[in-house]
């Protein structure tokens, strides 16, 4: 499918397939022209050659471009052919450059020596060092130094030796001695010409190579999931050591994992069981040890107790091996994306989601579109897909502006190797952004660019200002066409290709990856499954359409951060030894707009660097929802392959059935035949590419040998390009292909009704039966056996944007939690659900605690009350205790401390965020978890689904971060309010009971007080936010003056200073009511 050939609609249960075009069809730019009269830079003609041929100035790809602009790009330009990036060789009659090589069949005398303007040229360009150059251009174009090609050296241009960078790895240097005052000569090494030529062919030098590749071999087998340092031992000297040393390094693994040191984690984990020990005999004491006269505070508080310990067991043992891992982009590159060579490296989709416009502004949306078309990977194996499931013009229309404006930002991006690729991330950055930019030009083009994004954004703002209001006929296209969304509850599926690989040239003429707007059908009587079912009908269109071997999906305000964020995820992807069995790879969530003392732990910081990396160390992080790199075959619900190893049975089925070395029976006992078959279905190559070229009629026969072709419709569709998309592990699509066909099939892959009867939402894509999906579909992948990875670059990949707002917060976490209790409440429980797979049992303790936790906010309500009740009935829930006693109590503290203290140094999360952290479990335990529980079990039992609404009120407040101070009342505000006013109220009250009862009443006192004020400590952040600004009055000034002045005012009470003695001896010999 062209891009800008209009979008398509349609229905496939009403057979319908409507073709819109707009008016700005008429007036786009011309495609390519396939006899090669046009050139694509200028829009001239090519123009003949002297014997009357028409011009073709690279013989590689035959890209159409005229002699002037082929002059051009070798003067002053590139030196490189637009479309296949091949450097321009010297035509006759074209002057000489720096880089060109000697040619046989070439004799110009008269330019021979015409080269004055190339040197300079050239050295400029060295000193420019455009990273947007493939590195043998570089080094061809940018290296004024003597060339020895077969044994005949060329003419000196200079004596400047250039410094060694990577990209000069394809230099061989020649052995002897050297004089340091002459330049260095070099030897370009052509593969395709003889090797004896070069002096490579003789006996010694194959022996030494045959026995590398012996030893390479012998490794290979041996490898591990581990690196080990180290890189051998290299024969040979000069060229060949250099060249075996490149082909080591491509044969090493593409990352390895980097242990946490056992100094570290050593005492964390002796700690850790003292605690376990320590907790047993405190509750053992506390059991055993009642308060006669407080019998039901005890009670509770002693219920309390046990359910926190069996709660941090859930949290703390999964941590017990955290790591971190290290990729090697270097290695990538060598093993599969050569210079000079077609890249293969593998094909990527990438998913943004999407639903209201008016609540994810349109230049969000459009800033993480840019992000992702400008990321460092090659354009034809990158693909862009948005899913709009509100099918909102207002979306569409503003990514055909990014889909314009991405012709600018795109090439500007990669000319000057710019971080991060958002362009409102990037101008608003406050930093010197002429460091480490040495290009004259740069300046010049980034104030340009700045102004094109200024205007870029003016136009965004006005289809926003235009979208507000819906007209009464509704909305309307450019062509006049209805649009076909304008009921979004009821409208036909739509796609459109704004960018692809057959059309949408930058402005360098360079090809864009594919954009791809997308809009599933929607209709009455339809469960469409929110967002699960959005990116299931993403996976199906993205299949028939480009078919990426790679998922990569992220939300529409996560914008990639790191443009080789897509390289790191495929050092696992595509390593041997960890690919096949990686269902995929999750980064960490990074935000922006987050106040500096991050008041709601917005960051999630212990969550993402202590939690996830203790996963990554069993069977990897749990799917948070965004920022995560899919295998598609893990999706299609396959199995992954597993070595002797991975087969080894886990814990719970070795105590049952004993240990695999028993014999063969044993395998049969937790090895059934239904996983084998899907073992091999997900990893051998079932058809080769030369049947699938064939069509899909040519390979039914070898396809039933697996499964007759009704199966195969019941698992995955009606839909037979579709499933033979699902046979093709590396991905892509057949060349042969017909567009009108992928086009219907498309259309037909997003209807409502094609996932009736089949196993989607039950076995492949995106799990469905929960809000929180995520944690459905990655806890299924490691049920079957599939391993996650945890990729933390030093730039993060992924940024976006967090609610930073109290009310907005707890809304967010609400739905959370309100995930969790569904999955609880449903089958696929991990507390009973896929114990005959293969996941470990730190990984299901893991994802027991992610949707028990919600549980905990019950418990934890009940006893920040305690506190209160005790200051305001005077007993406590503790008898007086011995000092032997009080050691437990003591110990306990200690542990729970050096515990915080100890992974904190592990892991170098800051003691602030750990606070916060802290801070926030109990805002939120005593809120949205809490209305969770009782929301969750409304919906599963009873079928009523309540929502909790969210009115905002209007604020006066401006500035930075003013959204932080506004209050928005909703119903989750009651429960921390309550428990707030009560402990408040019950400090004041126990202090006077002291005050009136004399010192004999102050001991007791200290201990409900502590417990008090520790609930209040907790729930500061929550009166902050419940206060605001107060303005500007810091509201710790406003607590603890409402403290001071109640106690003040009952000490004066007490005290009475204005009343004499004899009155009060008067007072208390009077009759009271009773007399």
């Amino acid at each position: 499918m062209e891009a800008n050939a209009g979008m398509v609609a349609g229905s496939y249960k009403r057979n319908e397939l409507v073709r819109i075009r707009h008016d700005s069809d008429s007036s786009s730019k011309p495609s390519k022209n396939l006899n090669g009269q046009i050139c694509q830079i200028c829009g001239d003609t090519v123009g003949l050659t002297a014997t009357g041929d028409v011009f073709v100035a690279c013989n590689e790809c035959a890209f159409p471009v005229c002699r002037p602009c082929y002059e051009y790009e070798r003067k002053d330009g590139n030196q490189a052919c637009p479309q296949c990036k091949t450097r321009y060789k010297r035509h006759k009659g074209s002057p000489r450059v720096d880089g060109d090589e000697d040619e046989d069949d070439i004799d110009d005398l008269e330019n021979e020596f015409n080269y004055a303007q190339g040197t300079s040229n050239g050295r400029r360009q060295w000193q420019g060092d455009d990273p947007d150059l493939s590195s043998s251009s570089r080094h061809e174009s940018g290296q004024p130094i003597p060339l020895l090609t077969n044994g005949h050296s060329s003419l000196q241009v200079s004596g400047e030796i250039p410094c060694a960078t990577p990209d000069n790895q394809s230099v061989r240097t020649t052995s002897g001695p050297l004089d340091p005052r002459q330049p260095v000569p070099v030897r370009i090494v052509d593969p395709s010409k003889d090797l004896n030529s070069y002096g490579l062919g003789n006996v010694d030098w194959k022996e030494r190579v045959e026995g590398w590749k012996l030893k390479q071999d012998k490794n290979m087998m041996q490898m591990t999931s581990r690196y080990t340092e180290g890189k051998g031992d290299m024969e040979g000297t000069g060229s060949n050591g250099e060249e075996l040393q490149m082909a080591d390094d491509a044969r090493q693994p593409l990352s390895r994992i980097v242990p946490i040191s056992s100094s570290h984690l050593t005492p964390y984990r002796v700690v850790i069981i003292l605690r376990l020990i320590i907790l047993g005999f405190f509750l053992q004491y506390r059991a055993t040890h009642p308060v006669k006269d407080a019998y039901p505070l005890w009670l509770i508080s002693v219920i309390c107790e046990i359910w926190f310990a069996f709660s941090w067991l859930l949290d703390q043992f999964p941590k017990w091996f955290p790591i971190n891992r290290e990729t090697y982009l270097d290695r990538l590159a060598l093993r599969y994306d050569r210079d000079g060579e077609p890249s293969q490296l593998a094909p990527v989709d990438v998913f943004v989601s999407t639903v209201d416009p008016m609540k994810e502004p349109p230049l969000v949306t459009a800033n993480t579109v840019l992000s992702i078309l400008s990321v460092d990977y090659p354009v034809d194996k990158i693909s862009c897909y948005v899913s709009d499931d509100g099918s909102a013009m207002l979306t569409f229309e503003s990514l055909s502006e990014t889909a314009e404006f991405a012709r600018k930002w795109v090439p500007f991006c990669k000319k000057h190797n710019i971080e991060p690729r958002a362009p409102e991330f990037y101008f608003a950055q406050k930093i010197d952004y002429l460091k480490d930019k040495i290009q004259p030009s740069f300046v010049k083009e980034r104030r340009a660019m700045k102004r094109e994004y200024e205007e870029f954004k003016v136009r965004i703002n006005a289809l926003v200002f235009k979208a507000q209001k819906m007209p009464e006929e509704g909305w309307t296209m450019q062509d006049g066409t209805p649009w076909p969304g304008n009921n979004s509850r009821d409208h036909p599926g739509m796609i459109q290709v704004f960018l692809g690989h057959s059309g949408g040239l930058d402005t360098d003429g360079n090809e864009l990856p594919r954009l791809v707007y997308v809009s599933r059908e929607k209709r009455p009587g339809f469960q469409h499954h929110k967002k699960a079912g959005a990116m299931n009908a993403l996976i199906r269109v993205s299949a028939v359409l480009t078919n990426g071997a790679y998922l990569l999906n992220v939300d529409c305000d996560h914008y990639f951060n790191n443009s080789k964020a897509v390289k790191e995820a495929m050092c696992f992807m595509m390593d041997p030894a960890y690919g096949k069995k990686t269902c995929y790879v999750q980064f960490p969530q990074r935000f922006d707009g987050i106040d500096m003392h991050d008041r709601y732990a917005n960051r999630n910081i212990v969550f993402f660097d202590i939690n996830l990396k203790g996963l990554d160390g069993i069977q990897g992080p749990v799917y948070v929802g965004t920022g995560c790199c899919f295998n598609r075959q893990a999706l299609y619900g396959y199995d992954p392959v597993l070595t002797e190893e991975d087969l080894e049975p886990n814990i719970i089925i070795k105590s049952c059935c004993g240990s695999r070395k028993k014999g063969k029976t044993s395998n049969k006992k937790y090895i059934d035949k239904k996983r084998a078959v899907k073992r091999t279905e997900s990893t051998i190559p079932i058809f080769n590419m030369e049947d699938i070229e064939e069509g899909v009629e040519g390979y039914d026969d070898e396809r039933s040998l697996l499964m007759s072709q009704k199966s195969l419709e019941k698992r995955f569709g009606q839909s037979p390009v579709f499933i033979a998309a699902t046979f093709m592990e590396q991905g892509g699509i057949p060349p042969t292909t017909n567009p009108a066909t992928l086009l219907k099939e498309a259309i037909h892959v997003i209807s409502c009704g094609y996932e009736d009867k089949t196993e989607w939402g039950k076995e492949i894509g995106w799990i469905y039966g929960s809000v929180t999906e995520d944690i459905l579909t990655g806890f299924k992948m490691h049920a079957r056996g599939w391993i996650s990875v945890y990729c933390m670059p030093p730039r993060p990949a992924f940024k976006g944007s967090a609610p930073i707002n109290l009310s907005d917060r707890l809304n967010q976490v609400l739905r959370w939690a309100l995930g969790s209790i569904e999955i609880l409440l449903s089958r696929h429980c991990p507390i009973w659900y896929g114990y005959n797979g293969r996941m470990k049992l730190l990984e299901r303790i893991a994802y027991i605690n992610t949707i028990v936790y919600p549980l905990t906010s019950i418990p934890l309500i009940a006893y920040c009350m305690l506190p209160a009740f005790c200051l305001l009935t005077n007993k406590f829930i503790i008898p007086e205790i011995s000092n032997f006693a009080s050691m437990w109590f003591i110990l306990l503290f200690v542990s729970i401390a050096a515990t915080g203290i100890l992974e904190l140094r592990w892991s170098g999360v800051g003691i602030d965020d750990w606070w916060r952290n802290e801070q926030f479990w109990v805002i939120g335990g005593t809120s949205a978890h809490l209305f969770a529980v009782f929301q969750g079990l409304l919906k599963v039992l009873a079928g009523i689904d309540t929502n909790f609404t969210v009115t905002s009120k209007a604020s006066d407040e401006d500035g930075d971060f003013a959204e932080l101070y506004v209050f928005k009342w909703t119903s989750l505000l009651i429960p921390p309010t309550t428990v707030l006013i009560v402990n408040l109220v019950g400090i004041v009250a126990g202090v006077s009971y002291a005050i009136n009862s004399g010192y004999q009443s102050w001991g007791p006192l200290f201990g409900k007080l502590f417990f008090a004020m520790w609930v209040v400590a907790h729930l500061y952040p929550f009166l902050k936010g419940l206060l605001g600004r107060q303005n500007r009055t810091p509201t710790i000034v406003i607590v603890w003056s409402i403290l001071l002045a109640s106690i003040f005012s009952l000490l004066w009470v007490r005290i009475d200073p204005f009343t004499s003695d004899a009155t009060k001896a008067a007072a208390k010999g009077q009759c009271g009511v009773n007399c």
